[in-house]
């Protein structure tokens, strides 16, 4: 009968236990609750008990039962730790110190009275002691070998390998804060940054100020574009670990997102002066440099990289994307050097080959230039996943889905607001022409490329397994919800906005949403900029882009997306007529003004004379036209890819019939 009892405690206890891992800290209490009442005084279900009740924020009934565990086992060192966590939360710190010196002086190798102690410490705002904390429950950790083999395999870009181990840990410690970390980390690598949100929240749970967390919860809000969230989260880690690099790192991430470049800068600098041995740090200075028209300063960043690793292709680019810039004889022999035909890393290997082609071409050397340009998108189509038929499909299925009936139901549908306008195409069409021209008037700010839309679909496609529910789920979408996604972008591109009354919004790849950015804003501006398509395609072929564009590496994927992209546009000038404006490039810098004016009046402003010297124009500008729109409009860009027409052919083949439609542009 005793044994009976006995097993009946043991498996009510693990069911408490297994409730209050999964959160449901009501249903562990009442378990723990009818465990102490056959068992009065089990130390061990009493200390859970009080975590319970801590859990619910129940903090004086934690207390009590916490100290009637200690009292009871005053060696029982994890139930002391949770009493402290008690005094904490109910804003006794002093005694919470107190509490876990004892604790961690008495039972040194106790990784949770740590990660308290630290918690204490910082509330405490000695900042210095909480570090050491900290550092001591790292090394605590009876997992810290696996902790980092994982972390080294992420580090490898072995995303699998990392979240199998971290998941083994998590299988016999489920509230293991460095695995939670871990999982986030990964997540965040997948490009899944809610999911890290939401691990990281939970690792926080366990540790309220560990800067590990918190580093990772930055990260994720940053690509969650909770920006004013993030820029609060990095500033409180600062007070933690103002001595780490990657904490201004973060700062200066947030700052970029949010236009803020000068105080990127700073923050960078800050984070290059800690490491200095860093060289990505300089080429991130370097580039700030570029977005802010400080061409000798970005430079001279570049050219102190090279001074640290001469071999970093990387540089090589960054000073070719300057598109300007000049190669000396000795910087070509020294790209040449660094060459290894089909060896070598990809990514850097076609860095080389694209800065290569470059200075070749600067040199009018085109057949060779040429030859380098098709090595390094062939390097470059090694290192990035694109099918074209999959975008043609998906393509086709926007086309079906956002058809008359389907907008004509939705008549009157999204929020109100004007403030947003839209710049689609292909990338290298002219876009950041016409940004910087728009944002040249006094009422528009400018600002990059936002991923806000993109996310938005990205969260549609989501609603299936196969990660492909886009665009037919939205049929489901209830018209209300259409206005609230509306008003979730404008609240997350706010931060963006310093009072003028439109924004620009220039994301090329939004083409394929132009039906979706009607339902949610149907007041906002669209503007179509596109270029003659042998121009557009080559000139996006010979640029080496540091993410998305992944359709550019090949020139017969290049020809039948720039097909898809013209249909797609056909299809809302069909459904939405007169919605979109189309700007083409070669008539805007051959008659600006005329041009410039009618873009003004789709837009609903008045006509500006800054507008046409849209040049002088000072702010930041972060995509590889950066330097030329700060040049007054030229027009030696247009048929300049008759220079390289043989080479072209797979890519004329391609285009196809469609060519005729710009004969006129040629």
């Amino acid at each position: 009968m005793e044994d009976s009892t006995q097993a009946g405690l043991r498996a009510a206890y693990t069911r408490a236990l297994t409730a209050l891992r999964l959160g449901s800290a009501a249903t562990a209490e009442r378990e723990l609750h009818a465990i102490q009442a056959q068992a009065p005084g089990e130390v061990n279900s009493l200390r859970l008990l009080g975590l319970a009740q801590l859990d619910q924020g129940k903090i004086d009934d934690a207390t009590r039962t916490l100290s009637r565990a200690v009292a009871a086992a005053p060696r029982f060192w994890a139930a002391r730790t949770d009493l402290a966590r008690t005094h904490r939360a109910a804003g006794r710190t002093e005694a919470a110190r107190e509490e876990l010196q004892r604790v961690v002086a008495a039972a040194p190798t106790l990784q949770a009275a740590w990660f308290a102690y630290g918690d204490t410490l910082v509330d405490l705002e000695r900042f210095g002691e909480a570090r050491i904390a900290y550092e001591r429950a790292r090394q605590c950790d009876p997992h810290a070998r696996r902790i980092e083999e994982a972390t080294a395999a992420l580090v490898a870009s072995d995303r699998k390998t990392a979240e199998t181990i971290f998941r083994e840990i998590l299988k016999i410690d489920a509230s293991h804060v460095g695995a939670v970390c871990g999982l986030a980390a990964v997540s965040l690598a997948a490009g899944r940054p809610a999911d890290a949100l939401r691990l990281l929240q939970h690792a926080l749970k366990q540790s309220a100020h560990l800067p590990l967390a918190w580093r990772g919860l930055c990260q994720a809000l940053v690509d969650l574009a909770r920006l004013p969230e993030a820029e609060a989260a990095v500033r409180r880690l600062l007070r933690i670990e103002p001595e780490n690099p990657k904490n201004w790192v973060l700062l200066g991430n947030a700052c970029t997102r949010m236009m803020r470049q000068p105080e990127a800068l700073a923050a960078f600098e800050e984070a290059a002066r800690l490491n200095p041995d860093e060289v990505r740090l300089r080429l991130s200075i370097g580039h700030l440099h570029k977005t802010l028209g400080n061409r000798a300063e970005c430079e001279r960043a570049y050219k102190a990289c090279l001074a640290r690793d001469p071999k970093l292709g990387e540089v090589y680019w960054s000073l070719a994307d300057l598109k300007t810039y000049a190669f000396s004889d000795a910087e070509v022999a020294a790209i040449r050097s660094l060459l290894q035909g089909d060896g070598g890393d990809d990514t850097d290997q076609a860095h080389l080959h694209f800065a290569l082609g470059r200075a070749l071409e600067h040199r009018k050397d085109y057949v060779t230039a040429f030859d380098h340009y098709a090595q390094g998108n062939r390097r470059r189509r090694k290192t990035v996943a694109f099918d074209i038929r999959v975008f043609e499909s998906k393509t086709q299925r926007v086309r079906e889905c956002y058809d008359a009936a389907f907008f004509d139901a939705r008549a009157g549908a999204g929020a109100d607001e004007r403030a947003p306008i839209f710049i689609v195409g292909l990338p290298r069409s002219g876009s950041t022409l016409v940004e910087q021209i728009l944002a040249s008037h006094s009422n528009v700010e400018g600002t990059f490329e936002l991923p806000n839309v993109l996310t938005i679909v990205r969260e549609f496609d989501h609603a299936n397994e196969e990660h492909d529910a886009y665009p037919e789920v939205v049929r489901d979408v209830p018209r209300e919800a259409f206005a609230q996604l509306g008003r979730r972008y404008l609240e997350e591109t706010a931060p963006l906005r310093s009072g003028r009354q439109r924004f620009i919004d220039k994301m090329p790849n939004n083409f394929s949403h132009v039906g979706l950015i009607h339902c949610l804003l149907p007041n906002a501006a669209i503007i179509d900029v596109r270029r003659h398509p042998m121009d557009a395609c080559f000139s996006t072929y010979k640029q080496h882009f540091a993410e998305g564009q992944s359709f550019s590496y090949d020139l017969e994927d290049l020809g039948r997306y720039y097909r898809c992209y013209l249909g797609l546009m056909d299809h809302w000038d069909e459904v939405l007529p007169g919605r979109v404006l189309h700007v083409q490039y070669e008539h805007l810098v051959r008659d600006p003004e005329t041009h410039i004016r009618r873009l003004l009046a789709h837009c609903g402003l008045e006509f500006e004379h800054a507008c046409l010297a849209f040049h002088e124009t000072k702010r930041p500008v972060r995509t590889a036209s950066a330097e030329q729109v700060r040049q007054p409009m030229y027009a030696t860009g247009v048929g300049y890819w008759r220079n390289f027409e043989p080479q072209l052919e797979p890519l004329r083949r391609a285009l196809g019939d469609c060519l005729r439609r710009f004969a006129d542009e040629s």
